[in-house]
């Protein structure tokens, strides 16, 4: 299993709970979750959605060429499967493996859905948050139809640069390695495919890679125009 490029992901600390959260924390079920496995896959009947208590799960889709697209990385606070909720005979859109072991709670799709159609407050607090992550969703699956591969791993550029970024003399540096294979499963292209798309932006002048791997961003704005960048805020334009 290729998790490497995912445990350079730094471990965060648990969120300031909201109502929502402890809500949520009052009506589930702790769970162990272990490294290596998963909550579960597209395509399985869905139950139950989780709450991160602590540890780290990708959120990924399978494309019809079955590559397979990482979407989100979700770290504690983060709910996860909540894509089933209110629909009949609910299956799961995306899969959800775990990366680092930890605790979620466990909660009964019903017993939620009858939560917040009891408490307008939490619903609402919901569908904002839902909206939040369906905005990110919807934004890394424009770029990669709209523009291709390319556009894919410029918008990621972009979004890595917004979540580890560190200003340079020169741009941007995302201030974190990752090999060509592993920027790929963010854009479900092929190693190959990402290092010609590379070289390409090198030659450019648009990006440098440092000794360590690391990438500099030098032009940006040539990034966002290339994929018609909406300029959102970081908290939408984030590889979380």
């Amino acid at each position: 299993m290729d998790n490497e490029f995912i445990n350079k992901l730094p471990k965060v600390t648990e969120k300031e709970p909201s109502a929502l959260a402890i809500m949520l924390n009052e009506i589930g079920t702790v769970k162990p979750i272990h490294e290596g496995s998963h909550l579960f896959h597209e395509g399985d009947d869905a139950n139950e959605i989780y709450l991160i208590k602590s540890g780290q799960i990708q959120i990924s889709k399978l494309t019809a060429d079955g590559k397979e697209l990482l979407l989100r990385v979700c770290n504690s606070g983060d709910i996860v499967g909540e894509l089933i909720l209110f629909s009949d005979n609910a299956t799961y859109f995306l899969s959800a493996e775990i990366i680092y072991s930890g605790e979620v709670i466990m909660l009964n799709k019903e017993r939620i859905e009858k939560e917040l159609l009891s408490n307008p407050s939490l619903a609402l607090e919901f569908m904002k948050w839902e909206a939040d992550h369906m905005r990110k969703f919807q934004t890394k699956i424009r770029d990669l139809l709209l523009n291709g591969k390319k556009g894919a791993l410029y918008s990621t550029l972009i979004r890595l640069s917004n979540s580890y970024g560190v200003i340079h003399p020169k741009g941007i540096l995302i201030n974190m390695a990752f090999t060509n294979r592993e920027l790929a499963r963010f854009c479900a292209a092929t190693r190959e495919s990402i290092n010609r798309m590379l070289s390409q932006l090198k030659k450019w002048d648009v990006i440098s890679i440092e000794k360590d791997g690391r990438i500099l961003i030098k032009n940006s704005k040539f990034l966002r125009d290339e994929i018609g960048c909406e300029y959102c805020s970081i908290d939408i334009c984030n590889i979380n």
